[in-house]
């Protein structure tokens, strides 16, 4: 299956709900990660930790285009502020907070995967 590419801007209004959207999807995958090492977490911290990740990666997106070394600076800066954000606002030890950024990478992941998967299907349905 092919998915077309955008070949024009957006408005604002979708940057900012596809920004919006993203940003939610990590907040909620974070406390997903969180709640499996830590136990019971508050999810405010969730929602802080979120928008991170999301901005480095409409930065790099926006800016790297097809820059293949570039992209994979971007997912290192993501994952570096990610474990630094995580760090402070849940106040663990650094290896544990590296312990939470992994968990929170796959969790994306796959639930992103899964999510696209269902999304796909659906967009194939006949009729």
């Amino acid at each position: 299956m092919s998915l077309p590419l955008q070949s024009t801007p957006g408005t604002p209004l979708a940057i900012a709900g596809t920004f919006a959207s993203l940003a939610i999807f990590l907040s909620i995958t974070v406390h997903i990660a969180a709640r499996n090492v830590l136990g019971d977490v508050p999810v405010r911290n969730a929602f802080v930790i979120g928008p991170v990740p999301a901005a480095v990666s409409f930065l790099i997106t926006t800016f790297a285009r097809t820059n293949t070394p570039v992209l994979f600076f971007g997912l290192g800066l993501a994952l570096v502020l990610d474990g630094i954000a995580i760090h402070y606002l849940y106040d663990r030890a650094p290896r544990l907070s590296a312990y939470i950024t992994v968990i929170h990478f796959v969790v994306s992941v796959i639930l992103g995967t899964v999510l696209f998967g269902i999304l796909a299907i659906f967009q194939s349905a006949p009729g």
